[in-house]
């Protein structure tokens, strides 16, 4: 087990990708906060897997727009389990609008908690791994939406252009302290959260059209998400590892529009 006796904490992990990298971490020998904001019966479901696996796990209810939410929780986390080596920013919110005619309450809510939540989670994660003095890695889920302009997502987009650059600052940042920063760019991924906006035919249909001619799973991504943070990536900080089936390749002017 490569994480064993270290500690973690994963935001947004009562269901998709969070919950994922939460059980894997809890696979590879680490206690494991598990953040969310609702969905307590899936965060509980969450703690059960990793307590049935031998972990400790600390439930983490609050928002992570809430910087002093964000403050408390890794303080919390370190006064139970004695340290933090490891986090996963991963909570996100998302509206699908055109940028003329968006509710503006949504769009800063995205703004909020996938950029603003992101930062408050790798500086309270940061200063805490600075102060043990041992180093440390964060893994920032971010999107091949920092980079394509999906149309309908501009606070999306925002959002998370804004946390790659982020995510590479720190990482030259925290060098010298041996905390080591990494971006993951998940694709179309068949998570709860897809269903907030198509249904299960336009998910099944549009999956075939990807050019690996299916949707990822939660657990690839969280596989792939713990490898970061493994000591395996020990010479990988401030890099972006793209985890898509082929999304982000140049077949885009030959998709039908709106899969992902």
């Amino acid at each position: 087990m490569k994480l064993e006796g270290r500690t973690a904490i994963v935001t947004g992990a009562s269901k998709g990708i969070g919950r994922a990298v939460a059980i894997e971490l809890a696979k590879q020998g680490a206690n494991v906060g598990i953040n969310y904001y609702s969905g307590a019966d899936g965060a509980a479901e969450v703690a059960r897997e990793i307590e049935a696996l031998g972990r400790k796990a600390i439930l983490l209810q609050g928002d992570v727009s809430d910087q002093s939410f964000v403050e408390g929780m890794v303080q919390r986390v370190v006064d139970e389990c004695g340290s933090l080596e490891h986090y996963v920013s991963n909570a996100v919110y998302s509206d699908r609008e055109r940028m003329i005619d968006a509710n503006m309450d949504g769009f800063r809510r995205t703004v909020d908690v996938s950029m603003w939540g992101a930062f408050y989670g790798v500086r309270a994660a940061a200063q805490q791994m600075v102060k043990q003095g041992k180093g440390g890695a964060i893994t920032v889920v971010s999107s091949p939406h920092a980079v394509l302009a999906i149309p309908t997502a501009m606070a999306y987009n925002m959002s998370k252009a804004a946390i790659d650059h982020m995510a590479r600052t720190a990482a030259i940042e925290l060098a010298e302290h041996r905390v080591r920063v990494n971006i993951v760019h998940p694709g179309w991924i068949d998570t709860p959260g897809e269903r907030k906006f198509f249904s299960e035919e336009q998910i099944e249909v549009g999956g075939q059209k990807l050019p690996w001619g299916r949707m990822g799973t939660p657990e690839e991504i969280g596989k792939a998400i713990v490898w970061t943070l493994s000591d395996d990536a020990d010479y990988m900080t401030g890099s972006t590892l793209t985890i898509d089936g082929g999304v982000s390749l140049p077949w885009w002017s030959n998709r039908d529009s709106g899969e992902m």
